[in-house]
């Protein structure tokens, strides 16, 4: 299969492209590297452009070819969408929907669209959040990302573009950047280098956490399965930051206590995933527990320093 991965440079991106090489499909990759590090990029890649999505692709796709469209170009940052909604419009929305026009006009068979299983669902549902609860996102972001599943709907029914959208819970793990505010990965640069984090807010809200190579699973299980389908991609575990941070304490053997800081923007008191659908259609569950996760991440950092 020709495969094009969009943000393939990029820290879930990298691992679905090394993941779809080793199944033998022929994969390219375009990240305009605003996040993406070519370091990343694995070398059995076909091709890699280096454009944004909101750019002219009318070129590498009647070039490629592709049968399907692996999409992780973003932009991923609940605060920044706060802060610049315009832009998070731009790239989210904006862009979504060239790369949509480009797979119809080429003939793009189906796209795989990495969604947010937190934002998306906002406030309001009882949790944990499953495929069919209301929408109510209370964030730029979340509401960007909600657009993006209804246009890729939208051109499904127009074109017959097949998808599968799935709505991750907050993924962590190896290739992860500080820039991106995810808590393990900043708590893990912070640590290994003696300093202190912040924990925004009490501590106490809780979120669902996924490991980066489960999500790499659901991404190829979702190659030749879940037509038209959404999929919650989670653990089904609220773990509040407080605890993540009494993980990392004996991960490290360390006795430091945290800065504390306000709540953030656009930030949500809890969530977490009812992800039974995957598993039911797709065969698809978590291995990686939440402590094996860190330990993993951890020591991938302290070997990539």
């Amino acid at each position: 299969m020709k495969i094009l991965v969009t943000g393939g440079a990029g820290f879930i991106g990298s691992h679905i492209v090394d993941a779809y090489l080793a199944q033998g499909h022929k994969v390219s990759v375009l990240d305009n590297l605003s996040k993406g590090r070519k370091s990343n990029l694995n070398p059995k890649i076909s091709a890699f452009y280096q454009q944004d999505i909101g750019s002219d692709l009318d070129l590498v796709f009647k070039k490629e070819k592709f049968d399907l469209v692996n999409h992780h170009a973003a932009q991923p940052s609940v605060p920044l969408s706060v802060k610049d909604p315009i832009f998070d419009a731009k790239v989210n929305i904006l862009g979504q929907i060239n790369l949509l026009q480009a797979c119809a006009a080429h003939k793009v068979k189906k796209i795989i669209f990495s969604s947010s299983g937190g934002a998306i669902y906002g406030t309001g549902v009882k949790m944990p959040a499953k495929e069919t609860d209301p929408l109510n996102p209370i964030s730029p972001y979340g509401i960007s990302k909600m657009c993006a599943e209804k246009y890729i709907q939208y051109f499904a029914s127009e074109y017959g573009l097949k998808y599968t959208i799935l709505r991750y819970a907050n993924v962590y793990g190896p290739r992860d950047h500080f820039d991106s505010g995810h808590v393990i990965t900043v708590f893990t640069h912070l640590l290994l280098k003696g300093k202190k984090p912040t924990i925004d807010w009490d501590g106490n809200q809780s979120k669902d956490y996924v490991y980066v190579d489960d999500v790499t699973d659901i991404n190829c299980r979702a190659l030749e399965k879940g037509k038209n389908e959404i999929y919650n991609v989670g653990s089904g575990i609220a773990t509040s930051v407080n605890e993540i941070y009494k993980i990392f304490m004996d991960v490290l053997r360390l006795n430091l206590t945290p800065e504390r800081a306000p709540k953030r923007a656009g930030d949500l008191r809890l969530f977490y995933l009812n992800a039974k659908k995957a598993k039911h259609d797709l065969g698809w569950q978590p291995k990686v527990d939440l402590r094996t996760g860190i330990q993993k991440t951890v020591e991938w950092f302290q070997k990539n320093r």
